[in-house]
């Protein structure tokens, strides 16, 4: 029985605790929150205790925390979790400096605790199959990555001032995904973007259009396109095409029926955001960490993941502001 604190009660932290809510050889045993109304309310769903963010790291009754607090707070509690001998699950992007990740991975490494970066994506059924299938060698050697992600709409102008920009926020799922699908790392990172759908997201500093373009040393090519805003609904798709074939996967839509008028075909609206979308691999991916602290076996994506992931989307940005391609 792994016996499981919750650092953050907030639409994350919800989620994952539905998902331990349905392993029987799990126990979540407290949960902590800035907002005690956040805190008390998962506690009555779950039957979790209520403890102070403090007391669940030190608690000797917890084995494992999983960090869905905001993203500035997660060094402090990564560092004291890695020292008080406990498995973490962390929530994306581990820290917004890729030196203090690194910090991270020292204190990790040092003390031996396990440790997964929640790149969820990883874990849906479809682009696990994909990644499966290449893996075995379906479609040859992998040529081009194309990854469409776009989302219904943009978030609050207060978030994007403090989110880290989109490639730091909202693309760095990509450009995990991106290492996932390519079977190697990117060596040149080109990126462009512009304020399209709100001047006000442009005037905050950032940009809500983005394409990037990633390659790899044997010339592998990724190409990835990000928008805040997508009229119909929420975008969500890869292709990748080989030297024997291409391989893709599609948006998931609210039902599979079909309708053909004269009118012509119509078809379900996608799944309305990443909460439907991902559920599938919100479960996944809590089983993959319970079943690894639990046997011992090796946790992916690591501490490390997030730290490549973080190092190209600074490269990203870091492209995006000077207009030249940038080294990795």
């Amino acid at each position: 029985m792994l016996r499981i604190g919750i650092l953050g009660c907030g639409r994350i932290g919800q989620v994952h605790a539905r998902s331990l809510m349905r392993m029987p050889d799990t126990s979540l045993v407290a949960v902590s929150d800035a907002f005690a109304d956040a805190a008390n309310a998962l506690a009555q769903q779950t039957g979790a205790q209520v403890r102070d963010t403090d007391a669940i790291l030190a608690a000797t009754d917890i084995d494992a925390v999983i960090i869905c607090t905001p993203t500035d707070t997660h060094f402090e509690l990564i560092q004291t979790a890695a020292k008080a001998g406990k498995a973490i699950f962390c929530e994306k992007p581990v820290d917004m400096s890729t030196a203090r990740i690194q910090d991270c991975l020292d204190v990790v490494t040092a003390n031996g605790v396990a440790f997964l970066t929640a790149f969820n994506r990883r874990f849906d059924p479809n682009f696990a199959l994909v990644q499966s299938r290449i893996a075995a060698g379906e479609i040859g050697d992998v040529e081009i990555v194309t990854i469409l992600s776009r989302d219904p709409n943009p978030p609050p102008i207060s978030y994007i001032k403090s989110s880290g920009g989109i490639f730091r926020d909202m693309m760095i799922h990509d450009f995990d995904m991106a290492r996932f699908l390519l079977g190697e790392e990117p060596v040149q990172v080109f990126a462009v973007g512009s304020a399209l759908v709100d001047p006000a997201i442009g005037a905050a500093g950032d940009v809500d259009t983005a394409a990037v373009t990633l390659t790899t040393a044997s010339g592998k090519i990724c190409q990835i396109s990000n928008s805040r805003r997508a009229s119909y609904g929420y975008d969500q798709r890869i292709e990748v095409h080989g030297s024997a074939g291409m391989l893709r996967a599609e948006n998931v839509l609210e039902n599979t029926v079909e309708i053909a008028t004269e009118a012509g075909f119509k078809r379900a609206p996608t799944q309305h955001f990443f909460l439907e979308r991902y559920e599938a691999a919100y479960l996944a991916e809590m089983a993959h960490f319970v079943d690894a602290v639990t046997k011992g076996t090796p946790l992916t994506p690591t501490i490390t993941d997030g730290l490549k992931a973080q190092q190209i989307a600074d490269a990203a940005a870091q492209s995006l502001t000077t207009g030249q391609p940038v080294a990795l």
